[in-house]
């Protein structure tokens, strides 16, 4: 009924819209802070326990500070958007986990769990046209 068609010649530019407002988002509020404060990778890591996973805490903490950092910056750029959305998704999946079992159920876990909602979307629409790549 309410198609607005004449959207639909915005669809590229909605899509780096998003990709740059979520870039930004996830880049200066979770990936520079915890990329900055490597006392704080082992607590990040230990997010890995509730898949079964109770080693390399430190390591797995880096990989989600380095996946926040560099992700988003991929998303912003639209370079290697596709690889950068899934590590995100699996990123924000573990720790949307994290958040649901020790910290309060679905309150805590859903702003994660939105964001990797968002990042899978990303992963199955691209970039979109406007991109360092070139689309």
């Amino acid at each position: 009924m309410f198609r607005w068609a004449f959207l639909d010649r915005c669809h590229d530019f909605g899509l780096l819209v998003l990709r740059a407002g979520i870039g930004m988002l996830l880049l200066l509020l979770h990936g520079l802070p915890k990329l900055a404060d490597p006392g704080s990778w082992a607590g990040l890591g230990r997010a890995m326990g509730y898949l079964g996973v109770d080693f390399g805490h430190q390591v797995w903490g880096f990989g989600a500070a380095l996946t926040l950092t560099l992700g988003p910056l991929c998303l912003i750029l639209g370079f290697a958007h596709r690889p950068a959305a899934l590590a995100l998704f699996v990123t924000l999946t573990v720790a949307a986990i994290w958040k649901y079992y020790p910290f309060g159920g679905w309150d805590a876990a859903a702003y994660p769990a939105a964001m990797a909602l968002v990042c899978l979307s990303l992963l199955l629409l691209g970039p979109g046209k406007y991109t360092v790549e070139g689309g």
